[in-house]
């Protein structure tokens, strides 16, 4: 059996909220929840807004620390490492958000971009790098003529590339996705995801894929986890948790997807 590459034990994350000293509230964002990924697996979090899906992904970025609860990425503990054996483990988890302009600076080229991870990281000399930017632009669909351009001079789904191209210029083991389609019209949604799988195909990616977007994930991922105000209600093989839910509050989400075979249109 494969080991494992991400587990997560018992994760809480909790907030005192409220305006007075003495009269706040704890509001729990992520309850307890416990997850494991292998190598090349995708696993799917869906839930509504608010249910905890963001920020227990940032948890596992390590851009949150947990309350109570323990992170591990090929067996080290992300929030008990030492900063050089942190700085290994943030090469090999990358992110890709819901929107790629709020993550770039716009007075940047895509290849200043794309050249900051490999700087960051002392990979290779300056051939080497710009090698790797023209494999990785192309990987994700983009001519090399590319590298030129600025973040404003591109479409929303070639800016969501570039940024898919940021994440695995380093070749990580783990890709971490928060909305990266939401943001997208349809038709450019489904290029986004069929380039996601390919990727994650040809480079063995493990994927913790975030969405609300029910269909989305069914389409992505091979196992997948509802989550309900921060804690997870139910989990297991896409087909199985899409099939036959057992949670009623998997159910309801499920029946409040459009079924297309009953969607009737008149043409007048």
């Amino acid at each position: 059996m494969t080991d494992l590459l991400l587990e997560v034990q018992n994760a809480t994350k909790a907030y005192r909220v409220g305006s007075q000293l003495f009269n706040k509230k704890t509001f729990i964002a992520v309850d307890h929840v416990s997850l494991t990924l292998r190598a090349g697996e995708t696993l799917g979090i869906v839930g509504e807004s608010g249910s905890g899906k963001s920020t227990l992904l940032r948890m596992i970025l390590g851009l949150i620390k947990p309350t109570s609860g323990n992170i591990y990425v090929e067996k080290k503990n992300i929030w008990q490492s030492s900063s050089r054996d942190l700085l290994a483990i943030r090469r090999q988890m990358q992110a890709v958000f819901q929107d790629p302009a709020s993550s770039f600076n716009p007075r940047q080229s895509v290849a200043t971009v794309l050249l900051a991870p490999l700087e960051v990281h002392n990979i290779g000399d300056k051939k080497t790098r710009l090698k790797k930017i023209s494999e990785t632009l192309e990987l994700v669909g983009l001519p090399i003529s590319y590298m030129d351009r600025y973040l404003h001079q591109l479409s929303g789904g070639q800016r969501q590339r570039v940024a898919i191209a940021r994440a695995i210029i380093l070749r990580p083991s783990l890709l971490l996705a928060d909305e990266p389609t939401s943001a997208l019209d349809v038709s450019v949604q489904a290029q986004i995801l069929a380039l996601l799988k390919t990727i994650n195909s040809e480079l063995g990616l493990a994927c913790v894929f975030v969405s609300h977007n029910l269909g989305v994930v069914r389409t992505i991922a091979d196992r997948v986890a509802v989550m309900r105000s921060g804690a997870i209600v139910e989990s297991g093989e896409t087909q199985d948790v899409f099939d036959r839910p057992q949670n009623a509050y998997t159910q309801a989400l499920l029946s409040a997807v459009p079924d297309p075979s009953k969607v009737h249109v008149n043409i007048v």
